[in-house]
Order: structure tokens, then sequence, then C-alpha cells
């Protein structure tokens, strides 16, 4: 009789994403004349943009004749496509040949942990997006050889490197979701150089640099010299382009990666994908190729700017004296923490007195604890109502004490 894999075991009865999908539920079926405003949204809200439509729909016109129609292309991507996002995302840095594309970041990391095993050692930012924990844990990573890494105000959301010495393998998210913090050069040198001495391979997942307006802050551990010797990099259309929906993205594995032993990381990495994965849809790929395109990516960039601008609708949260905000111009969230409410009761009093969806800190970690995450993928008119709702019920409840 087949065996349950015991490393289910290792993790919490529900993603943290669908405990939040339960409480909504729950919530409207008390209470079904109630609209809800989702700030909980880690998805788009805006459409494609045009180009990209019409390339999806001419390419499926091309599908559906004998003569046009295309099967299996290669595992790691079309070529064109990766030479365009060599030069749109890169600048020529990383070669066509160490990009591979993929349907989505997220998919992607959970790939990569083939490369491991499970007798490694794992450290993460805690707080951060949960796939890095459960995946290494449905990998059968031992719980103990896991090692957080806190990232709080105290600290400016970089951690404390010291304390994953020795580790294997290093997931870093920047800009950090959910905290919005996006890393410095200097401190993506840092990280850089802790690698080099220790031994460690950095997993960098920069699906959101898409919003890093500071043109300060490096976009891509790349841009950090002796990176290609530590460092493998995620990346996505799916918040740039709206392609949560459509899934695409990419990874990126410098030639120069190897193993303690001397054995290539981009040989496995080639070897691994093209038993577990066919490569992507070609489909995707055409849309793809329209957001790389000079209508494409003004589209584009766009878009992200109408996200940023629903972003600092969020600066008026300030007014209100028990919040304290930590929203910038590089991320699409506010990251809030209250003095004094665990993180659920504080998603528990959003819901049931503002009618306000958030995503409670604790659920990417304990450093997360005393926090929510509020989302700008929800658009301004829908941000904007949500201030209103707060601010409100925070003017009331100072006026009842």
């Amino acid at each position: 009789m087949i065996k349950r894999n015991p490393h289910f075991s290792s993790l919490l009865p529900n993603y943290l994403f669908e405990e939040i999908g339960l409480r909504k539920k729950a919530y409207l079926e008390r209470h079904p004349e109630k609209h809800l405003l989702d700030l909980g949204l880690g998805d788009t809200t805006l459409p494609l943009s045009p180009v990209v439509v019409r390339s999806i729909q001419e390419f499926a016109e091309k599908m559906g004749k004998k003569e046009s129609y295309k099967g299996y292309g290669p595992t790691s991507g079309s070529v064109e496509l990766k030479r365009g996002i060599s030069e749109r995302f890169y600048a020529g840095i990383v070669s066509a040949e160490e990009i591979f594309i993929s349907d989505g970041a997220k998919c992607d990391i959970g790939r990569l942990q083939l490369l491991f095993g499970d007798d490694v050692t794992v450290a993460l930012q805690d707080p951060v997006y949960p796939v890095y924990l459960d995946g290494s844990l449905l990998q059968g990573v031992a719980p103990q050889n896991i090692f957080r890494l806190p990232c709080t105000p105290e600290n400016q959301f970089f951690p404390d490197l010291s304390l994953a010495k020795g580790v294997d393998v290093l997931y870093f998210c920047s800009p950090n979701n959910p905290t919005g913090a996006a890393a410095t050069h200097e401190q993506l040198q840092e990280l850089v150089s802790f690698a080099k001495k220790e031994g460690t391979l950095i997993i960098f997942d920069a699906a959101y640099s898409c919003f890093i307006q500071d043109i300060n802050l490096p976009k891509s551990i790349f841009e950090i010299p002796g990176a290609e010797e530590v460092a493998i990099e995620v990346n996505s259309f799916s918040k740039f382009a709206g392609f949560t929906g459509v899934r695409l993205g990419w990874t990126v594995v410098p030639k120069e990666l190897r193993y303690p032993g001397g054995e290539s990381i981009y040989q496995d990495w080639i070897r691994a994908t093209d038993i577990v994965f066919n490569g992507p849809s070609n489909l995707s790929e055409a849309a793809g190729k329209a957001v790389l395109s000079e209508e494409g990516f003004k589209a584009c960039k766009e878009q992200v700017a109408t996200y940023q601008k629903a972003l600092h609708e969020f600066e008026r949260l300030r007014e209100i004296p028990s919040y304290t905000l930590f929203a910038g111009t590089n991320a699409p969230y506010a990251w809030i923490r209250v003095e004094g409410k665990s993180s659920w009761d504080l998603f528990d009093e959003l819901l049931n007195e503002c009618q306000i969806v958030s995503v409670p800190g604790a659920g990417f970690g304990s450093a997360g604890e005393g926090f929510v995450r509020l989302s700008a993928f929800a658009g301004v008119e829908v941000v904007r109502q949500a201030c209103d709702a707060l601010l409100d019920y925070a003017s009331e409840s100072i006026i009842q004490s």
C-alpha cells in the first residue's frame, strides 16, 4: 500500500492564503450583505496590455492551422525570448544561455530544490514568502536544519548573516515579500561576500524587482561583482506584465556555479529540468515576446506606475497614532505594525470592523508577528476606500476611549 510522504506532517494544515480564504468565506456567510475591500491580494488586477492580447490572439490563430502549428519547444525556452530578457533586464551582463524560461518563479523555486536533496542546511529571511520554508520541509530538510534570519525595523530589514554561518543554501527575496524592503548595493555585496566565504549558494528571488523606483538600488544580484560564482536568480513576468494567469518566468543559472566537489550546477539544472519540465507554453512565450517589445515594455511600466500610485495612498495611515507604517516606492505592499496586537487579532479586527482583508504578518514567519501586509494590487480606488475606513475606525476608537 502506498505510504504518504512523511514530510507533509512538517507542514501547517493550511497554506497561509488558503487560511485567509477560509476566514473570508466564513465572514461573508455570516454577513452576506457586506462588501469586502480585499487588500490581501498578491495577485495583479489590471488587464493585459493590448499588444500582449494581440500577440496571444495571433499565436492562437497560428496554432489552429496545420502549416503553422507548433508543438514542444526547447525545454529551456525560446532563444529569442532569452535574448530579449538578457537585454531588457540585465543589459547583457547575463548571457541568454544562462537564462531558463519557465512557468513562473514559484514553480522554479520548487524545481531548484531538486538540486540539493534533503541533506542540506537552509537559511531564509523572516518574515518571507512561505514557499522557501514549505518547499524545503517537503523536500525533506530537517526543521532543525532550517535557520530563520529575522528582518525587522531594528535591523533595517536586512538580516544578521552570522546566523547563517556555514549553511548550504540561503534564500533571499528583494524587494522582500512581505516587508517591501529592497536591499542596497552594499547589502548585496555583503551577502555575496558572505556566500563566497561560507561556501553558500544564494537563491535570489527578484520577482518584485520591477517595483524598484530608486535608481540607486540594484534590481538583480548579478549587478554585484562575483555574484555569478555564488547565486541563482529567479524572476517572473507575473507582477511586471500581469502574467499571474498567463504563467511565464525565468531562472538565471550562471555557468560558473559549482558544487564543492567541482561539479557544474548549470549542467545539473539542464538535466533536472529535462526530466521534470517540458518547457514553457508556446502561447505564454509569444505573450512574453510582446512584453519585451517597445510598446509592450512601455505599457507594463505604466501598469507598475498605477500600482505605485495606489501604494502612495497608504501614506495617509501615518495619521493613525497606533500604526507604524513601512511603505515606500520599491514594492507593492504596505507593512504595518500595531503594538500590543497579534497579527491574526489585527486581521480579525480589520475584517470585522472595517471589512478589510489583510495578510497576517505572522504567516510569513515569527518576526512578522504584530504586523499585517496590505496590498496595492487592489487598485487606487479600493485602497483609497480602505484607508478612509481605517481612518474613520481609528477616529471613532479614539473618541470612544
